[in-house]
């Protein structure tokens, strides 16, 4: 093990002390003598990477405990350099989006540079690293960020960016978002505004619909119980005939507006095989006399090359089915149109959404399978989901006519059987 310096650390010589060796090295101006030097001392170490480095205290006591202190770190690989901590947020940012952009879905990376955007750079972008405190982060959590699910992205993104910090050379020395708390109450929804329309309402929407989107959203959506991005992206080589099913195996999703295709479907469990009924089986061979999609199947590449003479379900015009459009404009004007449209505000953020949803399809064909008897793992596996339970816990809602049931029942109107 090499020595140690004598001479660390030193004696800084200064200009506006008066002893010998200030004097001698510093001559000019002149200067009241003095027998003991009042320069700083220097402590010099050297980091991690064998980089040497150098601080400056007032007195040679505190400069021995830092060198004790730094060389006990750098031992330990607990050391970190307080310059590199000084990087302000919005830089570290574009470092760790390099990476993690690269990571999960076009709809998770999205939603990460919404919340960055709108809530975290206008805040905390200029600040440096090291000056983030826990305390101003959770005020502002608390303060100004609206909502239970804007706060949890928040605390999340945070959390991830800053832990990136941490390991990335001790930048900073812990992660002041690790004890975040979120404090907004999650909005809950009647179950009214979570079951789907009752077949009357259907109806009603159904024929406020445009006669080229019943076929699309009437007689398929509603027989099969498909997502939105799952119908637009069906090619036809997907489609088998003879045995009346369709093989879902990627779908069209919106990159911040744009139309793209994905590898695979929602979840690992999207990957399935939706049997058809002749009423969906016919929105197809409707499809396929219109447009005469072609049975190629074509590599995806970049994902914005969506092949659309593949395609079964396009627009009126031929081009790609834009779900934000059948979901926004379309469906929208159609529940207001026919009267069953109710606005569900959010308390804690203002924001008002529509009732009923379009994925609301989803669960008006899970209540009538579990209606009909159908086992939860076949439903489930037609719905596409990794567990039988969720099936009956989000999709399942109250029958059609149960209050009626209920109301007659406790009326005395049908007899209650005892149990003792």
């Amino acid at each position: 093990m090499a020595r140690r310096a004598t001479n660390n650390p030193r004696q800084i010589r200064s200009k506006s002390c008066g002893c010998a060796l200030c004097l001698e090295e510093y001559p000019e101006p002149k200067r009241r003598p003095r027998r003991d030097c009042i320069g700083s001392w220097q402590a010099r170490y050297r980091d991690p990477a064998g980089k040497q480095c150098a601080r400056n205290f007032q007195k040679k006591a505190e400069a021995e405990d830092f060198l004790d202190e730094v060389r006990t770190s750098v031992r330990r690989r607990t050391y970190h350099d307080p310059k590199r901590g000084q990087i302000k947020l919005r830089e570290w940012w574009e470092k760790w989006w390099e990476i993690r952009q690269k990571q999960g879905r076009v709809t998770t990376r999205n939603r990460i540079l919404a919340v960055w955007r709108a809530h975290i750079e206008p805040k905390w972008g200029d600040y440096p690293l090291n000056s983030i405190e826990t305390m101003d982060l959770q005020r502002w959590l608390t303060r100004e960020v609206k909502g239970y699910d804007s706060q949890k992205k928040c605390k999340e993104i945070l959390t991830a960016l800053l832990r990136a910090a941490v390991l990335d050379g001790k930048r900073i020395p812990e992660n002041p978002a690790a004890a975040l708390t979120v404090t907004a109450t999650r909005a809950q929804k009647h179950p009214d505004d979570l079951k789907p329309p009752t077949a009357a309402q259907y109806e009603l929407i159904h024929a406020a619909l445009p006669p080229y989107y019943q076929i699309i959203l009437r007689d398929f959506a509603n027989e099969t119980g498909m997502r939105p991005g799952e119908y637009a992206g069906l090619r036809l080589h997907c489609f088998d005939e003879e045995e009346m099913i369709v093989h879902i195996k990627e779908i069209i999703v919106s990159d911040r507006g744009r139309l793209r295709r994905q590898a695979a479907p929602k979840t690992s469990a999207g990957f399935r095989t939706v049997p058809l009924t002749p009423r969906a089986a016919g929105a197809i061979a409707f499809m396929r006399k219109k447009w005469k999609p072609v049975r190629s199947r074509s590599p995806i590449g970049d994902g914005f090359d969506l092949h659309v003479e593949e395609l079964i379900f396009r627009g009126p015009r031929g081009a790609v089915l834009n779900i934000n459009n059948l979901s926004g404009r379309v469906w929208r004007a159609a529940i207001i149109q026919s009267g069953v449209a109710r606005e569900v505000m959010d308390p804690e953020t203002g924001r008002t959404d529509w009732w009923p949803e379009l994925g609301l399809y989803r669960h008006d064909v899970t209540s009538r399978l579990h209606a009909h008897g159908v086992p939860e793992a076949d439903a489930q596996a037609v719905l596409g989901h990794d567990r039988g339970g969720r099936v009956t816990w989000v999709y399942t809602h109250e029958r059609e006519g149960a209050r009626e049931h209920v109301r007659a029942a406790l009326g005395g109107e049908r007899g209650l059987r005892s149990v003792s």
